[in-house]
């Protein structure tokens, strides 16, 4: 083992790197799949006229034994002297504690040693970094470099620009990190957390790097430490961990779970090599939840649902019953929510056990539900049109025979969602996952189908392909979705753009996003599904069919047990398949004035023209200021990530309730208030009027009006509501006539008393616009003391650049804006 305070070193054996390189080619496409692994390589260019190769496997590949690498992260290149050379490696693949046979917690007592290092995990993008021989520094994201082909700046861009920033701030250049990285002969790692890295670095070889030596690295070059935690003795290191588990809050700061790193050995004669495995909190958070879901449907008669953590939960709900039978008026108390947590504390003391505790033991029995599940899955779309979602469908039955049902086949005029979940449910039985092929791209829907589905399928369980919809990126979406909904033309059971007209083909389009509600898995029906993958709508069908089946195998194993999993040579053709190969037999078509189909087919083969009346544009609700969602939250973070347990505690709650705003606004006018301020509002309509003209072309109904300056003064809050107190900027304003107009000057400012931007509420019965309540208390009452109120100061007069749009009605509401 190397010395502690140095640096391993050993140079890169080329001919050994060659062989890798032959190895990975030949599984590139199609392999053996009783004996093989699927390879992908993707060739960038780079600024200097050169290209690095990036090598790929699946996910559920790192599983098999006698890989050629375990790299999470590979790429090569040619040298100036034409030798082969891996430029970048990350971390060989990893697993969390129990999820394969060497992280089950009696393994890593019996065959790991110390020192245990344990590090925070952190969420959000890896980026590496190196040397090459030319002296350029070299920046990749997990499996690409450079920008993305539509121009935006990618992960590894951003991770560049970090960097660059980072190097001038310590008098150091982008070449003498990369001199330094090639001299070491090691790829430095980064955490891409909105602005912030946490680094460490990463020696190619199997001997080992502690912690000390990554700081001594950070100190020289003035990087951000991960924090670490040093124990000698693994039964130290579960004590810890549990203990950190019943929180999940270490040092005043939510965290995912932690990375352990220590030495490991198969068997009691085989050498110590350097190994690592996760350690996750997602657990006993989901069963707390659980448990708290389940005590309301009681309270309110009604039976409860539960497919996790069966035997502890019933347990645990007959402890419940008694002591409501025994306290009149703990249950109202417990269903305005007060009291949660105090009945779950004393049912785990009378028990004598804890939340880590229960969950552990059920590792160590193999009662983890999820890892037994091999049927009656429900794959459910949250998803507008054009995002995909039939073509991923149609690929994973072509992949796995798996049932697949579209809503636009079924053929009742009345009763339809009924008709849709019942053939769900009938398909249950003869196949182990069902598709829902819908756009459920409203809570009613999901509601309806979770309901009606349950109602015979007592066992199902729910699974969302949630495309996420964030407001802020909603043109990329547009771009993106009706690129495609365009270029297949009649191609498609619902909208058929070959027979259309593009602007009736844009209204409905519109129409879907704008009613578009965001999956909420703190709130009914959302609550419902045991596990929601996010999508990107913008991306290729074939990369989110990977995320798909990637989540699933790591979610549900055993639904994959006895079979093949796909090379990506497979998955390549059944998204092939999907786009060129099928055809729709049954079309349904949601136009203006639409009839049935068959009336439409008449109408077409009859030539006669059918009535087109104009359809009412939804009623404006509110005028906004919308920010970028990724920079709130990590102001957010930094502003609580060293403050005390009280201090912290809404936001800790409202983190993880998943309380927080999945999108903020500074609120303008509301419709409510338009009597009161009938001039301004009356000019904001004219203006979004305006825009709305010039953008017709792009069916754009809530399109930018301008861009406005937001300050950000202070962090405002009590036990029920947290907001920002902000200074929106004078200088953000428009002329009218620019654009065609009266050529009235519109300066954008709120009706409110106080600008603000709701964070979010403790409780689902507490709406944002209370947060004038809150303020108003706070300008009168002031803060600390006996009012309740905290505030915190934002430092640095953070600015951020925010977007005037006009909201208009949904079906859910428009009182939200307040």
């Amino acid at each position: 083992m190397a010395h502690r305070n140095r640096a391993p070193y050993v140079p890169q054996d080329h001919k050994e790197v060659t062989e890798l390189i032959h190895s990975l080619e030949g599984h590139k496409g199609k392999t053996s799949k009783q004996n093989g692994f699927s390879v992908r390589k993707h060739t960038f260019p780079l600024p200097n006229g050169r290209s690095v190769d990036s090598w790929k496997m699946n996910d559920w590949d790192y599983k098999k034994e006698h890989l050629p690498t375990y790299a999470r992260g590979l790429f090569t290149y040619k040298t100036l002297d034409g030798k082969q050379e891996i430029v970048v490696r990350g971390y060989d693949k990893f697993f969390n504690c129990g999820e394969v046979r060497k992280t089950e917690w009696s393994n890593v007592e019996r065959k790991t040693r110390g020192p245990y290092e344990l590090s925070v995990k952190e969420n959000g993008c890896i980026i590496f970094i190196s040397g090459l021989d030319d002296g350029t520094l070299l920046v990749c994201s997990k499996h690409s470099t450079g920008a993305r082909a539509d121009a935006e700046l990618s992960h590894a861009c951003a991770g560049e620009k970090w960097a660059e920033k980072h190097l001038a701030s310590v008098g150091k250049t982008k070449k003498d990190l990369a001199q330094k990285l090639r001299e070491m002969n090691a790829t430095l790692v980064a955490e891409l957390c909105d602005d912030d890295f946490e680094e460490h670095v990463l020696a190619y070889t199997p001997s080992r790097l502690a912690c000390p030596m990554v700081d001594q690295f950070a100190d020289e070059w003035g990087m951000k430490k991960v924090q670490y935690v040093m124990e000698d003795d693994v039964d130290e290191v579960r004590k810890f961990l549990d203990k950190v588990a019943e929180t999940g809050n270490y040092n005043g700061r939510d965290t995912e779970g932690f990375v352990v790193r220590c030495q490991a050995r198969d068997t009691d004669d085989a050498p110590w090599e350097d190994w690592f495995f996760k350690y996750k909190f997602e657990e006993p958070y989901l069963m707390y939840r659980q448990w708290r879901e389940c005590t309301k449907q009681i309270i309110g008669g009604k039976p409860p649902r539960y497919k996790k953590h069966q035997a502890i939960t019933k347990e645990y709900l007959e402890y419940a019953r008694k002591r409501f039978l025994q306290q009149p008026g703990l249950a109202k108390q417990y269903n305005q929510n007060h009291g949660i947590i105090k009945l779950r504390d004393d049912f785990l003391r009378e028990r004598g056990t804890t939340g880590a505790e229960i969950i552990r033991q059920e590792l160590q029995n193999g009662k983890v539900e999820d890892q037994q599940v091999n049927n009656n899955v429900v794959l459910v779309p949250i998803a507008t049109i054009g995002c995909g979602k039939t073509t991923l469908a149609l690929a994973l039955v072509k992949l796995f025979g798996w049932g697949h049902f579209q809503n636009d086949n079924v053929k009742a005029k009345k009763g339809r969602g009924q008709v849709f979940a019942d053939t769900i449910s009938s398909l249950l039985i003869t196949n182990p996952v069902v598709i829902a092929d819908r756009n459920n791209h409203q809570k009613r829907e999901r509601d309806q189908l979770i309901t009606d589905i349950s109602k015979t399928a007592t066992e199902a369980r729910f699974v969302a392909l949630h495309y996420v919809h964030d407001r802020i990126n909603y043109d990329d979406i547009r771009k993106a979705t009706r690129g495609r909904v365009l270029a297949r033309g009649d191609n498609h059971q619902t909208i058929q753009a070959g027979s259309k007209g593009q602007d009736e083909i844009i209204e409905i389009m519109e129409g879907f996003m704008h009613r578009f509600q965001p999956a909420d898995p703190s709130e009914a029906p959302d609550e419902n599904f045991d596990l929601i993958i996010n999508l990107d709508p913008v991306v290729d069908s074939r990369e989110n069919l990977e995320v798909i089946i990637s989540r699933l195998y790591e979610t549900y194993p055993a639904l994959f047990e006895g079979r093949d999993m796909p090379t990506n040579t497979d998955m390549d053709e059944a998204i092939a398949w999907a786009m060129n190969d099928y055809r729709p037999d049954f079309k349904m078509d949601l136009s203006r004035n639409g009839g049935n189909n068959n009336q439409k087919q008449n109408q077409k083969q009859n030539n006669t023209p059918k009535a087109v009346q104009p359809k009412k544009q939804p009623r404006m609700e509110y005028f906004s200021v919308r920010l970028d969602t990724q920079r709130i939250n990590s102001i957010l973070e930094s502003l609580f990530h060293n403050q005390d347990a009280t201090t912290a505690r809404l936001y800790r709650h409202l983190q993880q309730s998943r309380r927080v705003q999945n999108e903020f606004h500074v609120t303008l006018i509301h419709r409510a208030s338009q009597a009161d301020n009938k001039d301004y509002w009356d000019k904001l309509i004219q203006l979004h009027s305006t825009f709305t003209q010039i953008d017709s072309n792009k069916g754009s109904w809530e399109p930018e009006l301008a861009k406005c300056s937001v300050q950000l003064e202070r962090l405002v809050f009590d036990d029920r509501i947290m907001c920002f107190v902000v200074r929106l900027n004078g200088s953000a304003s428009v002329q009218a006539q620019n654009q065609g107009g009266s050529g009235d000057e519109v300066a954008f400012e709120t009706v409110n008393p106080v600008a603000h931007v709701t964070v979010g509420t403790a409780s689902q019965d507490i709406k944002p616009k209370e947060s004038n309540d809150l303020l108003q208390r706070w300008l009168n009452e002031g803060s600390g003391g006996q009012t309740g109120i905290h505030e915190l100061s934002v430092k640095n007069n953070v600015v951020l650049e925010g977007s005037v749009r006009g909201v208009l009605g949904r079906m859910h509401g428009g009182g939200q804006g307040w």
